[in-house]
């Protein structure tokens, strides 16, 4: 019921979003500006990977869902978005392409593959800022996004490309009156998905607690619990991520990440495949249009209940990272990063063999409008 409430959802306020957007198109600009809060908005990142190992492949491991493509230029998310905010509703519509697009929604209806984001929201009340919002939304977990220049690094952790860059279905979520305090609850159709599972009746859990207890500091907890099987295969799934950001003063700042999850072996198990990733990252900032970052992390899943290497060992990998950000132009950001990565077993493409590590260069350029 859940799974086809938010396909209808989905797809009539796509419809309906662009049909405004299409009916005000003539409309005089300055008399439709200020009676609909309107902003449409874009964002392009393109980016380039010199893969060390020499790798005819053309792209990077399978645990690598953004910025995948190696050897020549590629655009990793464009997006066109249109954002409507009024007091006591709201809508987001944001329609993408790129290799991201493409690695991250491989499991949806040709239909679906564009839908970025589409979800709109109404205000329980006049009194609390209490929302209730439905349909494709970005993921409640973690602190790294797929809007590259949201993140501190050029290319994401092995923790954020291994856990859900988006999610589908209904948030009630809370914001207390001195910003200090959100909390969420979420019925969800799966891990990273629109549409459910083949064969899935079943609907994921989640809920999202934040805390900040000054503007310098902010503790994050995020959950999923659920079945992204089919029923007759079904295997629960428990996972949690907690993350610190502190930010020192204006130069310095630091984030700290854990994510750890289980899964049932066999369905009706007691015995549980555990996967756990830290991560590390401190960011520099030399100017107002220079800086620099460096991260430190360790993922290891030896089961393969993520990502599946079929090595003895299973993926038990460390990978260590520095990069500059120059914002060249308002709208234009340049990216470069250095990215080593260890692992406990020969699982990287090299010169069409395998290697125990790998060591890439990537650069990037956004712009934004």
């Amino acid at each position: 019921m859940l799974n086809h409430l938010m396909i209808k959802i989905i797809k009539n306020g796509t419809i309906l979003l662009t049909c405004f957007l299409v009916g005000n198109a003539f409309a005089d600009e300055a008399s439709f500006k200020s009676k609909i809060p309107l902003k449409v908005s874009g964002y392009i990142e393109s980016y380039n990977i010199h893969d060390f190992n020499r790798s005819s492949r053309g792209t990077r491991p399978s645990f690598a869902f953004s910025h995948n493509e190696t050897g020549k230029p590629s655009i990793n998310l464009a997006i066109i978005q249109a954002d409507l905010d009024f007091e006591n509703v709201r809508a987001h519509l944001a329609l993408g392409s790129g290799t991201y697009m493409r690695a991250n929604y491989t499991q949806e209806p040709d239909s679906l593959q564009k839908i970025y984001a589409a979800n709109v929201g109404v205000k329980l009340s006049s009194q609390r800022n209490l929302w209730l919002d439905a349909g494709v939304m970005p993921s409640h977990v973690g602190f790294e996004s797929a809007i590259g220049l949201q993140n501190w690094t050029l290319t994401r952790s092995i923790l954020a490309d291994n856990s859900p860059y988006f999610e589908t279905g209904a948030k009630v979520s809370y914001t207390s009156e001195d910003k200090r305090w959100y909390a969420s609850a979420l019925i969800l159709n799966g891990w990273q998905r629109i549409q459910r599972a083949d064969g899935n009746t079943t609907p994921t859990f989640g809920h999202q607690l934040t805390y900040q207890p000054s503007p310098q500091l902010t503790l994050n907890s995020s959950s999923l619990i659920g079945n992204d099987q089919s029923d007759r295969d079904r295997k629960m799934r428990y996972f949690h991520n907690f993350y610190a950001q502190y930010q020192f003063d204006e130069r310095w700042g630091f984030i700290a990440g854990f994510d750890i999850g289980a899964q049932q072996k066999v369905r009706g198990s007691d015995s549980y495949d555990i996967w756990l990733s830290p991560v590390l990252i401190g960011r520099y900032r030399y100017s107002d249009t220079v800086s620099i970052a460096a991260r430190a992390e360790y993922y290891q899943d030896t089961n393969g209940v993520i990502v599946e290497t079929n090595a003895p060992n299973g993926f038990r990998t460390q990978s260590y990272s520095a990069n500059i950000d120059y914002q060249f132009l308002k709208n234009i950001n340049l990216r470069a990063e250095l990215r080593k990565f260890y692992s406990k077993d020969k699982i990287f493409t090299h010169d069409d063999g395998l290697n125990k590590d790998s060591f890439i260069f990537t650069t990037a350029m956004i712009f934004t409008f």
